[in-house]
């Protein structure tokens, strides 16, 4: 029987967000593959391990030789399917089963109360923005994964440049699942000029 790589989506963080499935996959992993904190977070004793950092290509190399012998699991951080490892890994192997999880957007989106399924989700966690999908227009909803360049206090500046008016509502959502979560609302004129949140889920609702 071929092996298989198992894909669990380890949620925003929070062990009270990660499936009894995915938890139970981990559990019983032999070769346990994730980021330093996720291994650090979820551990197995029992498994062999190998955090992935920016050598990708070690990573990839980890697996496919263990992948030999048995089945690896690789934990990544919300769900699998939404910006992560997995589209590294279907580029290289097709041997893979993938458990979803709760991804810190979706998490957004359920602590505003809010439904997103006609929101716009746009990545600018260490990618270049793309001004054509910033266009306004009568209520619209956008969703950002951010980092330390693009922060909240950036993004409102984009959108006020693209003719936002200054009293659309913006929510940081900073920590998820942690105790020290935090959601600060602001209309985008506030958030150009006040303190920048980083590396969180921004939210505009328009």
């Amino acid at each position: 029987m071929e092996h298989k790589i198992i894909v669990v989506g380890i949620g925003p963080g929070s062990e009270d967000y990660l499936l009894p499935i995915a938890k139970k996959t981990i559990d019983f992993a032999k070769v346990l593959v994730g980021s330093k904190r996720s291994l650090s977070s979820f551990q197995n004793k029992m498994a062999l391990t190998h955090a992935i950092t920016g050598e990708i290509e070690a990573a990839l190399a980890f697996i496919e030789e263990n992948l030999k012998s048995q089945d690896v699991v690789v934990m990544v951080s919300g769900d699998p399917g939404y910006y992560s490892f997995l589209a590294a890994l279907n580029k290289r192997f097709s041997c893979i089963e993938v458990i979803p999880g709760i991804s810190s957007m979706q998490l957004a989106f359920a602590r505003l109360a809010l439904p997103w399924h006609d929101a716009d989700l746009i990545s600018l966690h260490g990618r270049e923005v793309d001004l054509a999908r910033l266009k306004y227009s009568k209520g619209r909803k956008l969703g950002f994964l951010t980092d330390s360049k693009y922060t909240s206090a950036t993004i409102a500046s984009l959108l006020l440049k693209n003719d936002w008016p200054q009293n659309v509502q913006l929510y940081a959502c900073s920590h998820l699942s942690y105790e020290n979560e935090s959601i600060v609302t602001m209309t985008l004129q506030e958030a150009a000029s006040t303190v920048e949140y980083k590396n969180c889920i921004v939210v505009v609702i328009a």
